[in-house]
């Protein structure tokens, strides 16, 4: 039964634990699948998250659990803690270019097309405009059979030059809240430019997590 939002939607806390695996395999593998503790900071960091949330361990762990019984996510029984994994391809039916979209839109809200080559530079790099809006048109007219459409087009904003994409998976989208949600454009660009360098700082900090949590287990020693 391949995954279907219309019936079964994913909840915030869901999108935002699925999204944040997805860009790790992608951004840092050599601490990729991730532990609890590693997924809770990838969730609630700061850049590249719209919105930017403060979820619980016992959130993260629910959510987790969620997505485990629709085969979304996997457990990797590890030595001495558990690490977790990204189903997404599979579980959804999408292609690796259809999954970067997909996890750029549940992390960081409506994007145009321009914003997403963009944003997906570290995850997929597409060869253009058109590559990108021909991933989301794929998406957009998905058949009923392989679960229904999971991205739609937004319309244009006033003032605004593209329209924006919005993700499907946590249901319809209110395009009139989504709107008056949006950052003027001089602002959007001023965050694109900051938020790359910010992001590799952060995954820099996650690797050197990763290894030291590493490093402790073989030692048998608790990490502190």
């Amino acid at each position: 039964m391949p995954f279907d939002a219309r019936t079964r939607p994913l909840t915030a806390p869901q999108a935002r634990v699925l999204a944040t695996l997805l860009e790790k395999s992608r951004t840092v593998p050599d601490s990729y699948p991730l532990t609890l503790n590693s997924l809770l900071a990838g969730c609630n960091q700061k850049s590249s998250r719209d919105p930017v949330m403060q979820l619980t361990e016992s959130e993260v762990q629910q959510a987790l659990d969620d997505l485990r019984q629709q085969t979304l996510v996997l457990e990797i029984g590890g030595a001495r803690v558990a690490r977790w994994e990204h189903n997404f391809t599979r579980g959804v039916g999408v292609p690796d270019q259809s999954a970067a979209l997909l996890g750029l839109l549940m992390l960081r809200g409506p994007q145009t097309a321009g914003e997403l080559r963009i944003n997906a530079e570290r995850w997929h790099r597409f060869a253009d405009i058109s590559s990108v809006e021909a991933f989301l048109d794929e998406l957009q007219s998905r058949s009923d059979d392989k679960g229904g459409p999971l991205v739609t087009l937004l319309p244009r904003a006033p003032g605004a030059r593209e329209p924006r994409w919005a993700h499907l998976l946590c249901g319809p989208v209110d395009a009139s809240l989504v709107q008056t949600a949006s950052l003027p454009a001089t602002r959007n660009e001023e965050d694109g430019a900051l938020a790359p360098r910010v992001q590799a700082l952060e995954e820099e900090v996650a690797t050197l997590r990763a290894t030291v949590q590493r490093l402790c287990e073989q030692l048998g020693v608790a990490e502190h």
